[in-house]
């Protein structure tokens, strides 16, 4: 029995009263043959294409893309192959509506969240980004969730981990995104030296100097143009993109930091070609020493200037 006494089959044809076998079959053959064409002009589209590039970007957006289209077009064919037989369902399919999005609150958050990252573009597949806690690429994108290549965690300089990190999209509305390559491909890195106070500190910011104009230093004449075409998409402004080396006094000694340029993923290599130059630079210098915590006794009478409190000055004899 159905609501108010009313048969069940009753109760249905009166919500579809056209609804027949004849016509449930046609209409599922129909729907049947319209995804499977659908699906067989997919494949021979993406077939046709990997023979003829090997983009492996461009295949995965023509993939990613194709995928969608043919979802899109086969729930456009299914709703006109079946509008008809349920035109009198829109009160039913409206409650069900509002039930499942009640249900299903978090899979509708991320399917909007989906939307926004096709909408405003925060990041593509092949960024380096980081979401909250978690940073790596992005190599993949879907309507749910996106993936990232992790990098960092227990791996130093931001290097890959070679773990993969399923993040649902709704956490772009809940969470600040870091993009690494968007507009300016390029981070600012910095390569800390400290000397000893004894050592010629001058000599030691000059050699440092050159060692990243040398390796470094075209990176900053390429970001020149980057900074214009991303200038377009945002404010990024910079007066100076060549490397440079400050001084600042430290507890342990006189502090160089070299700051530079480098693309996102060469910083651990970039890093590595200064510090080894800098090691073969500073061993051939009998002047210039590298700092570490130390500790050491200052006895003043002894070793202070005589206005501080050391010892006297000894009378020349003329």
């Amino acid at each position: 029995m159905g609501q108010l006494g009313v048969p069940e089959s009753r109760w249905w044809e009166s919500l579809v009263p056209s609804l027949d076998p004849g016509d449930i079959q046609h209409l599922l053959i129909a729907s049947l043959l319209w995804v499977l064409a659908l699906l067989a002009a997919r494949w021979v589209v993406v077939r046709f294409v990997s023979r003829r590039s090997e983009d492996v970007r461009f295949l995965y957006t023509l993939r990613k893309a194709s995928s969608w289209i043919t979802a899109l077009l086969a729930i456009l064919g299914l709703g006109y192959l079946w509008s008809e037989t349920f035109q009198n369902l829109a009160t039913f399919v409206g409650l069900l509506s509002a039930g499942l999005a009640i249900a299903l609150r978090d899979l509708i958050t991320s399917l909007a969240g989906w939307i926004y990252i096709l909408w405003q573009r925060p990041f593509e597949v092949g960024d380096r980004i980081q979401i909250g806690d978690q940073a790596g690429d992005v190599v993949d994108q879907g309507i749910i969730r996106f993936s990232l290549m992790e990098i960092g965690n227990w791996v130093a300089a931001d290097q890959s981990t070679g773990r993969v990190i399923h993040v649902p999209n709704s956490r772009v509305f809940s969470e600040n995104i870091a993009n690494y390559t968007y507009g300016f491909p390029y981070i600012w890195n910095e390569l800390a030296v400290t000397v000893t106070f004894e050592s010629n500190w001058q000599k030691a910011k000059e050699i440092l100097q050159n060692i990243a104009d040398e390796h470094v230093g075209t990176v900053g004449m390429e970001a020149r143009q980057s900074v214009r075409k991303a200038a377009h998409k945002a404010m990024i402004f910079y007066s100076r993109l060549t490397p440079r080396v400050w001084t600042e006094v430290g507890s342990n000694g006189v502090n160089l930091t070299s700051r530079y340029l480098c693309h996102p993923r060469q910083r651990r290599g970039t890093a590595e070609r200064l510090w080894e130059a800098c090691l073969r630079e500073f061993g051939r210098c009998p002047d210039i020493d590298f700092a570490y915590p130390t500790y050491r006794r200052f006895v003043n009478p002894v070793e202070g200037k005589p206005e501080a409190g050391g010892p006297p000055a000894q009378d020349q004899e003329i």
